[in-house]
C-alpha cells in the first residue's frame, strides 16, 4: 500500500512508523489511506460476415468447377511465405463453393 503526503500528493518513503515527504519534507501525524477503483467495460463484439453481406466483395468472370457460372466474388490473401505469391479465393454467385487459385 502506498502512502500519499497531503501537502503535495507525493509518495511518500520511508518506514511505515517514521514516512516522510521527498519533495517538501511533511510528516503526516497519521496514515492516510486512499482507495481507488476502476470500472472496466466490456470490449464490443466482432461482427461475423454472412452469406448475405459476401456481395460486398468484388465480381469477377471466373468458371465455377461445381455448378460452372461464370461469376464469382474474389478476394485475396497471403497464406504463405512473404516471398511467394499471394493465393487468390472465389466463391461462386450461384452455389456458394468456394475455391482457391494459386500463382
Amino acid at each position: 500500500m502506498m502512502e500519499f503526503c497531503q501537502k503535495c500528493g507525493c509518495v511518500l518513503v520511508g518506514e511505515k512508523k517514521d514516512f516522510k515527504c521527498p519533495r517538501c519534507g511533511f510528516k503526516p501525524k497519521e496514515k492516510i489511506r486512499l482507495e481507488s477503483s476502476e470500472k472496466i467495460e466490456t470490449k464490443p463484439e466482432i461482427g461475423v460476415v454472412s452469406d448475405k453481406d459476401t456481395d460486398v466483395f468484388p465480381v469477377t468472370n471466373a468458371t465455377c468447377p461445381k455448378c460452372t457460372n461464370k461469376e464469382a466474388y474474389f478476394w485475396s490473401s497471403q497464406t504463405r511465405a512473404g516471398d511467394e505469391a499471394e493465393t487468390r479465393f472465389f466463391r461462386c454467385t450461384k452455389c456458394k463453393h468456394t475455391w482457391r487459385e494459386y500463382h
